[in-house]
């Protein structure tokens, strides 16, 4: 018989025999090979899965981005695109790229769910059957990148520490196995040099740290020669993300579009995410030798990039109502438009974003 995901993670708790930290538990919920959340068969993306993602809810979102890769495309470099879904946002950029003559020499998705990576491959085959030999899949990152680097919502699932202030200090939230049940339990005193947290909070206080996050941006650094790479994600700087009326911490679980705090249920089957704390990945950035030169939020960054235009040149009335719905759904504050933010790093690279043009946000960083 089967072991259930539930099962694997009590086991490894009890091999232990202590604790294991919640970004192990996230590493296994969401990655677990067959059994995790995204390295599973269940649909994820769209009406029919757990949430939708800006490039589902509208082909605008990937042809603005397909604008701004234009400033750094030059026929000799590439895209790469991590953790690309269903393949949607990479067959909206293509499209709109091969619409406006400025085709990448490659675009390659860093992928490795081989059952998302299949996804992908049905996605653009049936959309664009032509373009299929410019696009690579890879398990790995390329050496010596230049060009266009895209993340829209990988950060947000990059598994995170969950801290909880005790006594004048932090300390590390565990996840440990009580009467044949997963229960949060407290480890010990944390310390890493490279995540600031706040100093003045109340006993009890709840937050998240994501050192996966900042090991990423720095491994990015040092395989990009040059170029621009496009954050995309539900985050906040830091004064924000540690304010004192978020002392329950940003953790967020989504299942059939509802969403809970509680990880320890649906384990494989439900999303589990944090937000991104952008200061944090901005100073790794810096760090590693990027300059941080855009953010903004994702509606304003979508409204630079003339998201307007594509509406008003819609003459099919009809049509055009159906892309204004979609419009709101991407750039109102009660939906997509200010949650989610757009972070602009450069490499060796001089340009002035057009994404940026309308709002850049760095004194919030």
């Amino acid at each position: 018989m089967q072991r259930s995901l539930k099962e694997i993670i009590k086991n490894t708790i009890i091999q232990k025999s202590k604790p294991i930290g919640f970004d192990e538990f996230m590493d296994l919920a969401l990655y677990y090979p067959a059994k995790g959340y995204y390295s599973g068969g269940m649909q994820k993306f769209g009406e029919q899965g757990d949430f939708i993602t800006a490039p589902e809810t509208s082909d605008l979102f990937g042809f603005c981005l397909a604008r701004q890769c234009t400033q750094i495309l030059d026929g000799t470099n590439d895209i790469l695109e991590f953790g690309a879904g269903s393949g949607v946002l990479a067959a909206q950029v293509l499209f709109e790229l091969g619409r406006l003559g400025q085709l990448p020499k490659n675009y390659y998705i860093l992928e490795l769910s081989a059952e998302l990576q299949q996804r992908q491959q049905d996605t653009i085959a049936k959309i664009l059957p032509e373009l299929m030999d410019r696009v690579v899949w890879l398990n790995g990152l390329p050496e010596n990148f230049s060009g266009v680097v895209i993340a829209n919502e990988v950060l947000d699932a990059m598994p995170a520490k969950r801290l909880i202030y005790q006594a004048g200090k932090f300390k590390e939230l565990g996840v440990d196995c009580q009467n044949d049940a997963l229960v949060w339990q407290t480890k010990s005193i944390y310390n890493n040099d490279k995540m600031r947290l706040p100093t003045e909070v109340t006993q009890g206080y709840i937050t998240e740290v994501n050192e996966r996050a900042i090991a990423w941006v720095e491994s990015l650094s040092e395989t990009m020669d040059k170029g621009l790479v496009l954050l995309i994600d539900y985050g906040i700087g830091r004064e924000e993300y540690f304010h004192p009326q978020r002392g329950a911490g940003t953790l967020r679980c989504y299942y059939q579009h509802k969403a809970s705090e509680n990880p320890f249920v649906h384990i494989g089957k439900q999303d589990i995410t944090t937000s991104v704390n952008f200061s944090d990945i901005a100073e790794a950035a810096e760090r590693g030798g990027f300059e941080v030169q855009g953010y903004a939020t994702q509606a304003l960054f979508l409204i630079s990039l003339g998201i307007d235009e594509y509406l008003l040149a819609e003459q099919e009335t009809d049509k055009r109502a159906s892309l204004a719905q979609q419009v709101k759904q991407l750039v109102l504050p009660s939906a997509m438009g200010e949650s989610f933010k757009v972070l602009a790093l450069v490499k060796d690279t001089q340009v002035e974003l057009q994404g940026f043009k309308e709002q850049n946000l760095l004194h919030k960083l």
